[in-house]
């Protein structure tokens, strides 16, 4: 059976202890980076006093990091148009991720965040307006030249479907143990996720390039990898889970057959490929690149290779990556599973970590849309 990612692929809804909006601390982190970024492109804005600002967050699941970014553009056009005595542009709000996502949650989030604002700025306050936008980012979504800022955080690693040629004989073999690419995958098998992320990147950046307009940013953080020998720390990520799997299936309480068809939509690419298909997809600048590192235990904060309770951080993780792909897995092998599943992972995940402290790689892009700047030498 192929899954189709568009029709089965969202984050866990709700506001219950599994939750995504209980569980995206890690998620905030890059939020919360790419800030002075957000507001760099607000103010450039804001300096053509535009009667409205159109943003769009792309694939803002249902959680409160969404409010968090729109937070920081109300506040940026607060200080910047107060401070030179200019009137305040309007404020509209795309929220956009695939259809089942939970929209209601989020409208639900939206309409307290206006309420809480307007007690707070009193008669200073502005409206702004927030709209769900369902469907793939890598099509279009709005009209031409109507959108000012895009923003995306932890979204553009998810591709669009599994890639293509994984269900062949060759990688039979694969298919049986693993549910992403892992130390003993071939090249080719490097290959065809790298090229299902060319196709979609691409596609996402050509969409985006008919609804920016001139004079308009884009700002995106998804994670990445900076070892062209390896695939990151996510085949270690995902390998403890697919051996969780196959425990069960040795176990009996998951079918075999099910496991084999079971791999994920993702592709963690290196800058170099990044750079490359920008370059060759032709239409935006890479104004600024960068990269941060952060650890899988969202609520450690520490660097050091010495964890005190790996227990606590199994667990840790563990719920935030239920929360991601919790309802991806319960859509292929059935809801109570779930739990057997991630305790299991929990413990996976603090044996993995007396090896030492694992970390992602996240990068962070602005991109302008071409000719409008002049080439920026030297990005990080």
């Amino acid at each position: 059976m192929t899954m189709i990612v568009e029709q089965v692929f969202s984050m866990m809804g709700g506001s219950g202890e599994n939750s995504y909006a209980k569980n995206s601390r890690l998620q905030e982190k890059a939020v919360i980076m790419t800030k002075p970024l957000v507001e760099e492109a607000v103010r450039e804005i804001c300096k053509t006093l535009p009667e409205k600002l159109v943003v769009a967050d792309l694939g803002c699941s249902s959680g409160p990091n969404t409010l968090l970014l729109l937070s920081q553009i109300i506040n940026t056009v607060d200080e910047y148009c107060c401070s030179l005595s200019r009137q305040k542009p309007e404020i509209q709000f795309y929220l956009n991720d695939l259809p089942d996502n939970d929209f209601n949650t989020m409208f639900q989030l939206s309409v307290q965040y206006q309420k809480k604002f307007r007690e707070e700025k009193g008669d200073k306050y502005e409206p702004f307006y927030v709209v769900g936008s369902p469907g793939s980012f890598y099509k279009r979504l709005f009209p031409s030249k109507s959108v000012q800022l895009f923003h995306s955080s932890y979204s553009l690693m998810w591709l669009s479907q599994v890639p293509k040629g994984l269900k062949d004989e060759a990688f039979d073999h694969f298919n049986r143990t693993a549910i992403y690419i892992n130390n003993e995958s071939s090249s080719i098998l490097s290959h065809l996720y790298l090229e299902q992320f060319k196709t979609d990147f691409s596609d996402f950046l050509k969409s985006r390039s008919k609804e920016l307009i001139s004079g308009g940013s884009m700002i995106l953080s998804f994670l990445g990898r900076s070892d062209i020998q390896s695939s990151g720390e996510l085949i270690y990520l995902w390998g403890l889970l697919a051996e969780a799997l196959s425990a069960m299936v040795s176990e009996g309480l998951v079918e075999e057959d099910k496991l084999k068809d079971f791999n994920l939509p993702i592709y963690a690419p290196l800058m170099e490929e990044v750079r490359s298909i920008i370059t060759m997809e032709g239409s935006f600048h890479l104004k600024q690149a960068q990269s941060f590192e952060s650890n899988w235990d969202p609520f450690d904060e520490s660097y050091e290779n010495f964890v005190e309770d790996k227990s606590s951080s199994g667990r840790n993780v563990a719920k935030y990556i239920r929360a991601v792909v919790g309802p991806l897995a319960a859509s292929h092998f059935g809801d109570d599973i779930l739990e057997d599943l991630f305790s299991r992972y929990a413990k996976n995940v603090s044996r993995h970590m007396y090896n030492g402290k694992p970390k992602y790689t996240v990068f962070i892009l602005v991109l302008k849309l071409k000719g409008e700047v002049q080439a920026h030498r030297g990005c990080k």
